[in-house]
């Protein structure tokens, strides 16, 4: 099994607040299907980063520098799972896919995917390109 990054745990984190209200440890731990006593480690990390406020036994919830970084990931998240959305990939796999890119790509590189995305949008023309694309790759 890979180790979980301080980028996931971040997400997790946000994630399980917004549904929530607050994320325990045992909860991050079968969210991510890693031992509770590595999150406990990794929750004192971030919290040493300035990212989480951590209470033994009751979990963590994100500070103000955690949430503006789950933000900023979850941004580039949904970006970069639209342009694979958009370019024929199935939901599932961009879903999953996108997990993984978001936290390899750099800043830069999401910007002008998200202009890409919404230039497509905001094209008249957008199902016609997506239409040709589809046709180029043998979609339809």
């Amino acid at each position: 099994m890979r180790q979980k990054t301080i980028e996931e745990y971040i997400e997790m984190i946000y994630i399980l607040e917004q549904k929530d209200g607050h994320a325990h440890t045992g909860t991050i731990a079968a969210e991510m299907d890693i031992k509770p006593p590595s999150v406990t480690q990794m929750l004192q990390k971030l919290e040493k980063e300035g990212l989480v406020e951590y209470q033994s036994y009751t979990g963590a919830r994100l500070t103000e520098k955690g949430k503006n970084m789950a933000r900023i990931l979850m941004n580039k998240h949904r970006i970069v799972q639209e342009f694979l959305e958009l370019i024929g990939i199935d939901e599932g796999l961009a879903e999953r896919d996108a997990c993984q890119i978001e936290h390899h790509v750099s800043t830069r590189s999401v910007r002008q995917l998200e202009k890409f995305v919404e230039f497509l949008h905001e094209k008249k023309e957008e199902s016609r390109l997506l239409e040709e694309f589809r046709v180029y790759r043998g979609q339809k």
